[in-house]
């Protein structure tokens, strides 16, 4: 495997600035049959970089030999058109991560590598395993040894110790042990699986391209390399693509589908398709209903970028009141920065945004952000504003209040951190410093995706679990 082994400044700068928004697991992406496999994977993750900045990934196969680099960083940092020369083949998968489960190091970076009697094999893998804790344990036990302390190494170990010869068979041997949420791209030496877990947690398309195919976490990697969206991959589905084509098997019965609902908040690219609806159209419907639920005499209405455009948007045009860019967003911060020495307050903050005082000043703002969880970002947000010249700032949100962590592949903070878990609307306004404080109903949220046969999973809004959650995963959790 490629990529040095040392934590790259990118990981401490984003533990080190303040960030109040959940963070996806991570993006993952495949080619079958293209000469430039690597490079379309590279393009790939470049686009899918918004779910994960701590590390990225590439296996390729040239038919018989699967090589991968790997490297803490960006995407761009870590591909060189060096390191992409010495990634040849037809085959390729890729993976940009931030971590849930599992430390922040170059060991846990995807995808995953192993030779075992089913030959090489990487995978890459986007979600979380529920009862990754007590599987590790029990394998450990018998003398498995781990070589990650991702939850994704344990689906390797079934794999390698599954008794059927075929690989289709062996990885949905693998599957049937694991619980919790999985999108999967694996390579073998000549072929390329696409797998999403029976509850369709995480989103997975499949797309074609000059003869080839492509898998990819979202929409918008495929724009970027024109290739052809030809379907979802289904929940409970394994796609092969092989010197066959495209083989679909069902490797689980079907069961109750719970797709993320906060890939349609604030995950996924609002340029992209998930879930078979269009980001933007649910989130300017977000913006929408925030403005009929909770109506205010404004002079502006304020997005916070990037995540807040879209709601914003629809929140303007529901209500009449002008949309203002009233806050800049740099987008330019170093992998690294020096805080000074004297202290200023709400700095971190300050480095990503600045307000427009000529347009803020002696003005009634409708702020609007997609989400509240701990508070504190937000907190520091209204407080620019104000010192930015505005008379008064109405916080808008485009969810409901966040009172419960997520166990399936998103960095969430404890329940205890979450400030809605114990604190009343009112209680937050306070706490924030707005003038008034509207969240959108759970109801306009589930209209505003289209759920009208309850295929999402709000566990983070309603406390309600799909699957069984277990308390060594909690406290791998609290840890990470």
């Amino acid at each position: 495997m490629g990529g040095e082994a040392f934590l790259h400044p990118a990981s401490q700068l984003l533990r080190s600035l303040p960030d109040d928004k959940f963070h996806d697991h991570c993006g993952v992406f495949a080619v079958y049959g293209h000469p430039e496999a690597a490079k379309l994977t590279y393009l790939g993750l470049y686009a899918l970089q918004h779910r994960g900045q701590e590390s990225a990934g590439i296996a390729v196969s040239d038919g018989e030999t699967i090589t991968c680099h790997r490297g803490m960083g960006h995407v761009a940092e870590v591909f060189t058109k060096h390191v992409l020369a010495g990634l040849g083949g037809p085959y390729a998968i890729g993976h940009t991560r931030y971590s849930t489960a599992g430390d922040t190091v170059l060991r846990n970076a995807q995808p995953l590598t192993v030779s075992c009697q089913k030959g090489q094999v990487a995978v890459a893998h986007n979600g979380n395993l529920v009862n990754a804790s007590s599987i590790r344990r029990d394998l450990e036990s018998r003398g498995d040894i781990f070589q990650t302390t991702s939850d994704t190494e344990v689906i390797l170990h079934f794999l390698a110790r599954s008794k059927h010869k075929g690989i289709p068979e062996s990885l949905a041997d693998a599957l049937d042990r694991v619980e919790g949420a999985y999108s999967l791209v694996a390579l073998f030496k000549d072929s390329v699986y696409g797998i999403r877990d029976p509850r369709g947690f995480r989103p997975l398309t499949l797309g074609q391209l000059d003869g080839g195919y492509v898998i990819a976490s979202e929409t918008c990697a495929f724009d970027l390399i024109g290739a052809r969206t030809i379907r979802d991959i289904e929940p409970g589905e394994m796609v092969i693509l092989d010197k066959r084509g495209v083989t679909s098997l069902r490797f689980a019965p079907p069961g109750r589908v719970a797709q993320c609902i906060f890939e349609h908040v604030y995950f996924s690219r609002p340029d992209s398709v998930v879930f078979g609806r269009s980001v933007q159209t649910s989130r300017e419907m977000l913006g929408r209903f925030l403005a009929r639920e909770h109506p205010v005499e404004a002079d502006m209405v304020v997005p916070v970028p990037d995540s807040g455009v879209p709601a914003a948007t629809g929140f303007s045009e529901e209500s009449g009141i002008p949309m203002k860019i009233a806050l800049i967003r740099n987008h330019y911060i170093g992998r690294t920065f020096i805080e000074p020495s004297q202290a200023i307050r709400d700095f971190g903050v300050k480095l990503k945004l600045n307000p427009v005082r000529s347009l803020l000043t002696g003005k009634r703002v409708v702020l609007v952000d997609d989400s509240i969880i701990r508070g504190t970002t937000s907190r520091k947000i209204v407080r620019i504003v104000r010192e930015g010249g505005a008379r008064e700032v109405h916080m808008r949100i485009s969810c409901p209040p966040t009172v419960s962590p997520c166990y399936y592949g998103i960095d969430t903070p404890t329940r205890k951190e979450l400030i809605a878990a114990s604190h009343s609307v009112e209680e937050i306004r306070q706490y924030i410093g707005a003038d008034t404080l509207g969240y959108v109903s759970l109801a306009s949220l589930r209209e505003a995706v289209g759920d009208t046969e309850g295929r999402y999973c709000m566990a983070c809004y309603t406390t309600s679990y799909p699957t069984a959650v277990q308390e060594p995963l909690i406290a791998l959790r609290q840890r990470d």
